[in-house]
């Protein structure tokens, strides 16, 4: 691998402009769980009547927003994660002079807490939330939970939903819109912490027409990128050489 490690050094000295794309495994590390590894949400046996599949979907949070809401406070919000090396090895590389923008697939909130400056969350984020009434947008702290966990806006007594882009939802056009031009514009995209299976999302690499493509992902990816620099490897030990 160290030979691998000095042409990413390499390639990220030649390039400008640089596009990260994460996954699920970019925030593994700040202790989130994933959802479809043999340890991820999805496999992870709850004793519930639904799969988590389908609570994180509008159906369902339409449906039943109770056992929505117990799932989501449980299951996909972190309050006390902090970012880790894969999210300082951005900022360091941004504080360089490096133009930087990250488009996540998470949902956490970390690579804002960690100082990147622009940031495309293609699922939204958990720290953004608004009343499905009057549209006023909460914080997480802001929070007013009724007795049944269900939060409510103090103005209307609307839900408050979590920003977020559920399943049967469409990513929003404006995010999609900004990464893609991200990605066009890039001399080197990194991609880390995903195998490339959930889309529309992952067809969003197809837009790069740059120098320098840089795949780190502990297991074996479901797309064929040809020309593509492959760590098979755990991000921060990659990252950690890198820098």
């Amino acid at each position: 691998m160290e030979e691998k490690i000095k042409l990413f050094r390499e390639q990220l000295a030649d390039s400008q402009k640089i596009a990260f794309f994460g996954g699920a495994g970019v925030s593994t590390a700040s202790g989130i769980p994933d959802f479809r590894s043999a340890t991820g949400l999805y496999m992870e046996d709850t004793h519930r009547k639904y799969s988590a599949e389908e609570i994180i979907s509008n159906h369902f949070f339409v449906k039943h927003p109770k056992e929505f809401f117990e799932f989501y406070s449980e299951k996909l919000i972190y309050p006390e994660a902090e970012p880790n090396l894969a999210h300082n090895f951005l900022v360091n590389i941004e504080q360089e002079g490096k133009e930087v923008t990250v488009i996540t697939q998470n949902i956490d909130g970390l690579h804002q807490t960690a100082g990147s400056t622009i940031v495309h969350e293609l699922h939204g984020t958990v720290l953004d939330n608004y009343c499905l009434e009057c549209h006023r947008v909460y914080s997480l702290d802001d929070l007013k939970i009724d007795e049944e966990g269900i939060p409510r806006c103090p103005f209307d007594q609307g839900v408050v939903r979590p920003d977020i882009v559920l399943y049967g939802e469409n990513l929003k056009n404006e995010t999609i819109e900004s990464s893609i031009k991200a990605i066009e514009e890039a001399d080197m995209l990194i991609v880390a912490g995903t195998s490339l299976i959930v889309y529309p999302a992952a067809g969003l690499i197809n837009y790069f027409k740059g120098k320098y493509l840089v795949v780190v992902n502990k297991t074996r990816l479901h797309t064929y990128l040809p020309n593509a620099l492959i760590f098979e490897a755990e991000m921060n030990e990659v990252f950690s050489q890198v820098r």
